[in-house]
């Protein structure tokens, strides 16, 4: 019975503070635009589309394993 003595005012307290942030954030517009930021990822910015090289050389081993070094030495 104790531990509901001290379990039930911190649980209270827990949802005060919860209650407290909602209503902060509610006063500081972080609810105003929702859709903004799932949106914003979407588009590409100026400056990363010009600064992209138009052909990057691959990075993966080319799949002839080796057969076009040794055809290369023979000739």
């Amino acid at each position: 019975m104790t531990g509901l003595a001290v379990l039930i005012p911190i649980a209270l307290g827990l949802g005060l503070a919860g209650l407290a942030a909602f209503f902060w954030a509610m006063k500081h517009d972080q609810f105003e635009d929702l859709d903004g930021a799932a949106l914003r990822i979407l588009n590409e910015d100026e400056d990363e589309v010009a600064a992209r090289p138009e052909a990057r050389p691959s990075r993966r081993p080319s799949r002839d394993h080796g057969k076009a070094s040794i055809e290369q030495r023979e000739m």
